[in-house]
């Protein structure tokens, strides 16, 4: 979906700032445990693995939530969304809680009943991604091919600054889950993942620093060039 998760290529960020080597996974303790609790979190409010999902519940969280809380606190907004979602959590428990532990001393939302409207396409732990389908790859290496330029309601893994644009099919890549139903619980759908170079300037213009850009795109993001 078009939200403030779809950051890539757009301007006004600044440079980018790479870890050093010695610089520790976790630069504090709290980081550690907002990762462990939203894996977890994750698989109980999708009923087992979906990155897919998860992934979804982090690009509909609002500017502040998604930037103001940093990388792992980002982790945490999402799998609050995604456990109140789910019925997990009451909405507001987790600000209730907050009060509480502060001393304000607030009667806390009661622990809700599960949710019976959905069955989650859960994905077992390990399965992975990768696929197998029974269809020949649509594109073949070295065509050119254009990225479709969809607004996607929902969840979707085609970067919004390569739609419309022309790219160069470099690699047929192992055939994979497709994200877009996936993470709406509607069935796998795998499909060929390609690896489509783009040339900076097909995407932001002549006056942009030459380089190409390559990027996997699913075989349903991508169109022949007539």
């Amino acid at each position: 979906m078009d939200g403030i998760a779809d950051m890539g290529g757009t301007p006004g960020w600044g440079p980018t700032h790479p870890p050093s080597r010695d610089e520790p996974i976790f630069a504090e303790e709290w980081q550690g445990r907002a990762f462990a609790l939203a894996l977890l979190s994750s698989r109980i409010a999708c009923g087992g693995q979906n990155t897919d999902a998860f992934r979804h519940a982090l690009e509909r969280l609002d500017r502040a939530a998604y930037l103001d809380d940093g990388y792992y606190g980002r982790w945490l907004n999402g799998a609050e969304l995604m456990l109140t979602e789910s019925a997990v959590l009451a909405p507001g428990a987790i600000d209730a809680r907050v009060r509480t532990l502060r001393g304000e001393h607030l009667e806390e939302p009661p622990i809700p009943a599960a949710r019976t409207d959905r069955a989650p396409a859960a994905v077992a732990p390990g399965a992975g991604s990768l696929r197998s389908v029974g269809t020949a790859p649509a594109f073949a290496v070295g065509e050119r091919v254009r990225a479709k330029d969809l607004s996607v309601p929902g969840h979707t893994r085609l970067p919004g600054y390569v739609r419309g644009h022309i790219g160069v099919v470099e690699l047929i890549q192992p055939a994979a889950v497709l994200p877009d139903t996936n993470a709406h619980f509607r069935g796998e759908n795998p499909q060929h993942v390609y690896s489509v170079r783009f040339d900076s300037r097909e995407l932001w213009g002549a006056a942009a620093e030459p380089f190409g850009l390559t990027v996997e795109l699913f075989e349903s993001y991508l169109e022949t060039i007539s």
